[in-house]
C-alpha cells in the first residue's frame, strides 16, 4: 500500500510516519483485501490535533475517518479506531463485493461546483438569478448497486452519494435522512 502522510503546518517525524504505516496497515489488511493507497492528514487547531485518513481499496471503494485529540498519536489512534470499526461493520459485504466483481467499480466523470453563500444580511436582492460559482472541479461518479452505494456512503462518512445504478443504468442518489434512515432517489 502506498502512503501519503502530510501535516498542515506540522512537522511529521519518522516515528509518527512509521506508527501510521504499521497501525493503519494492520487495521486495513485485517478487513479489506489489497488496499491501494492511503492519505493521512494531520492538522492542529488551538491545542487540539486532528487526523483525517482516506484509504482507497482495490475494488474502487473509499474508506474515510477522522479523529481528534490533544496529542497527535492519540488523534491518529482515534481515527484508526473509527476506520477499523467501519471496516469491521462491512467486512462480509466488502469481501463478497470483491468476489462478485471481475473488475473494479467503474467511474464516470462529472462536474462539481461550489456556490457562494448569500450575503450576511440576506435581505439584499441579487443583480441576476445566476449563482456565483466559487469553485469548479471534476467529480467521479461510481457505477454501483444500491446496496453498494449505501455502503460506500457509510464508509466515506458522506451525507449524500450520487451514483450510477448498475441495474437501471441511470443516475441515482442515496442520502441520510434527518430521522437516521437512508433515502434513495431513483428518477
Amino acid at each position: 500500500m502506498l502512503y501519503q502522510i502530510t501535516g498542515k503546518q506540522i512537522d511529521i517525524g519518522e516515528a509518527l510516519q512509521t506508527h501510521v504505516k504499521t497501525e493503519l496497515g494492520e487495521a486495513v489488511a485485517k478487513y479489506a483485501q489489497r488496499p491501494t493507497d492511503a492519505n493521512v492528514f494531520f492538522s492542529k487547531s488551538a491545542s487540539e490535533f486532528a487526523c483525517e485518513a482516506v484509504v482507497h481499496l482495490s475494488t474502487g471503494l473509499t474508506v474515510q475517518a477522522k479523529g481528534k485529540s490533544h496529542e497527535i498519536y492519540t488523534a491518529f489512534d482515534n481515527c484508526c479506531e473509527k476506520m477499523e470499526k467501519q471496516l469491521r461493520r462491512y467486512k462480509r459485504r466488502l469481501k463478497d463485493h470483491h468476489k462478485e466483481r471481475a473488475e473494479p467499480v467503474e467511474l464516470f466523470g462529472g462536474a462539481s461546483y461550489i456556490l457562494a453563500s448569500e450575503a450576511e444580511g440576506g435581505e439584499s436582492e441579487p443583480d441576476s438569478l445566476q449563482p456565483i460559482i466559487v469553485a469548479e472541479m471534476e467529480a467521479k461518479i461510481q457505477s454501483l448497486s444500491v446496496g453498494e452505494a449505501v455502503m460506500q456512503m457509510e464508509l466515506a462518512g458522506a451525507p449524500v452519494l450520487v451514483f450510477r445504478n448498475e441495474a437501471k443504468n441511470g443516475l441515482n442518489v442515496v442520502y441520510r435522512r434527518d430521522d437516521g434512515n437512508i433515502g434513495w432517489i431513483d428518477p
